[in-house]
């Protein structure tokens, strides 16, 4: 594969090569604003800088929708949970009607080491990642290369300190990305500019929110991979009116589009075991089954970066879409029965919300091709800034701004 680098990345490749290859520093930090080719910075350093074999290099990221970008470019990459954290069955008992019932539950715990040919873990979109986890990744002594975008938002639970202090900062847009509109606006947004109505080329629109009615609304929204909103009023009256737009009912139903809203680590999505059903994973509902004397729903769910269905048919809170707030407390158990209606174990419920309309906070660390976002940055004071570089730059082919 032919590379052609900006002086910005011969720079950084420079500088990481040196730093692998002299330094006794464990980390290297790279930020890079979007448009600048980190990932191909990195696959270049990787491979034909460094010269690393598949074998030796670790790429991980903080979800497995972010990890399947890099797929997607060739790169194999992993979640940071499934690299450093081992999964153990433990045999507990749990509260079920007032009776202890056994049950194997799943729980994890950093590994005490990882496969001795790796030589470097490469961490994209680090933004994402918390101190406290990037401490569990330095235990192993590995050297480990950071990679993110510091203009974006920190992450939701905790602090991330190093991209505070990057050791280099990619500024340069690559060739390829220099005549691209969103990443102009996006570098309007990141230094705090205004960004006037109109088309900026053929994929950036600017619009203002008094003129996006009628069948424009309804032509853009429907059409959108994704949209994009800041506060809770706006993303629940968009999912409705989607919803609306289409005759559903009040639950979910075959093909609706769902967002998972707390981590279940014990719940794999996959086949493979590779990925679990985490805070922010966007999916599509098949074969939903209700009880409606206990608010539980059962479904079979595809998330939207995997080809297969999750194994099980996944249990969770009906009462967030009739009530409007969950029903169940998170981690509470029930009772599971088979056809002759003799007890078999427990299993708690996770929690979805409709995902047509979703947070950036939500958003980050995926792209979509076609996003429509309502610039609700104003609710966020002095991560406005942040927020919409953020929101922006979730948009890989066509953007609509609302304003």
């Amino acid at each position: 594969m032919a590379y052609e680098l900006t002086s910005d990345q011969i720079n950084a490749d420079k500088m990481i090569a040196d730093w692998f290859k002299n330094r006794s520093s464990q980390i290297f930090v790279l930020a890079g604003y979007a448009g600048t080719g980190k990932t191909t910075l990195l696959r270049y350093t990787v491979t034909q800088t460094l010269g690393l074999k598949e074998e030796s290099v670790a790429f991980v990221t903080p979800t497995g929708k972010a990890a399947t970008v890099l797929l997607r470019q060739g790169i194999p990459a992993t979640t940071i949970h499934r690299l450093i954290y081992q999964s153990i069955m433990k045999e507990t008992e749990v509260i079920v009607n007032g009776k202890k019932i056994k049950i194997e539950k799943l729980t994890f715990k950093r590994r005490e080491s990882i496969d001795k040919s790796i030589k470097l873990i490469v961490l994209d979109e680090a933004s994402m990642v918390p101190d406290d986890v990037l401490w569990d990744l330095t235990e192993f002594g590995v050297k480990i290369l950071l990679c993110g975008d510091n203009a974006q938002l920190p992450p939701v639970e905790g602090f991330n300190t190093y991209l505070k202090k990057p050791d280099i900062t990619l500024r340069q847009i690559v060739r390829q990305q220099l005549d691209n509109p969103i990443i102009l606006l996006s570098e309007m947004a990141r230094d705090g500019k205004y960004i006037p109505y109109g088309r900026y080329g053929n994929n950036a629109l600017v619009l203002s929110k008094r003129l996006f009615t009628g069948e424009k609304r309804k032509r853009y929204l429907t059409k959108a991979d994704q949209i994009i909103c800041g506060i809770n009023k706006t993303r629940t009256a968009v999912n409705d009116e989607l919803r609306s737009m289409r005759g559903l009912g009040v639950l979910p139903e075959n093909g609706d589009k769902l967002i998972c809203t707390v981590n279940n680590w014990e719940q794999f999505i996959d086949a493979d075991y590779r990925y679990n059903l985490v805070n922010g994973i966007i999916g599509t509902v098949y074969n939903p089954f209700y009880d409606s004397s206990t608010g539980i729903g059962f479904m079979q769910f595809k998330v939207d970066f995997l080809d297969e269905l999750c194994p099980d048919a996944l249990p969770f809170d009906t009462s967030i879409f009739t009530d409007g707030r969950y029903r169940y407390k998170h981690g509470d158990y029930f009772a599971r029965f088979n056809e002759d209606g003799e007890e078999t174990g427990a299993f708690t419920l996770n929690r979805f919300e409709y995902g047509y309309c979703i947070s950036c906070h939500k958003a980050q660390g995926s792209e979509f091709d076609n996003a429509v976002i309502f610039d609700e940055s104003y609710a966020f004071k002095e991560d406005k800034d942040r927020w919409l570089y953020t929101a922006i730059t979730r948009a890989k082919k066509k953007l609509i701004l609302l304003r």
